[in-house]
């Protein structure tokens, strides 16, 4: 099939397609004689598997080590799991990062009254104060 049945099987644009080729993501497809792309269905079954990774927080990087992962059939899935487990770690450790950022603005709105001159508000005192960073 050619690039543009392949992008809107998968739902996504010819240029991702061509992305992930020069990324390698997606291994070179052949060439018809007329010059154009011969993609099959375990193309669209490796982009799939792109776009979940990517859905799940992997980077373009770990795919890639993912796919080499996966396309190493005799390989342990241990290795797998493993850059799951990384990953899992790393987004837990974000989680606990963007929590402590809600709580600290949390705090400076529900001190800001709302009203009154700009001077006297605690968010722009707190952006301000260089000596106290908000963590």
């Amino acid at each position: 099939m050619k690039i543009g049945e392949v992008a809107r099987r998968v739902g996504i644009p010819i240029d991702t397609v061509r992305y992930y080729e020069r990324n390698g993501l997606l291994p070179p497809p052949a060439r018809r004689a007329s010059g154009y792309r011969d993609y099959h269905d375990s193309d669209i079954a490796r982009l799939n598997f792109v776009l979940r990774a990517k859905a799940l927080g992997f980077t373009l990087i770990e795919i890639r080590e993912l796919l080499q992962l996966s396309d190493a059939v005799e390989g342990d899935m241990a290795n797998i799991r493993g850059l799951a487990a990384s990953k899992l770690q790393d987004i837990e450790q974000r989680i606990a990062q963007l929590a402590r950022v809600r709580d600290a603005l949390k705090g400076l709105v529900d001190a800001c009254p709302g009203r009154g001159h700009v001077s006297g508000c605690p968010i722009r005192s707190a952006l301000f104060d260089l000596q106290e960073p908000v963590r």
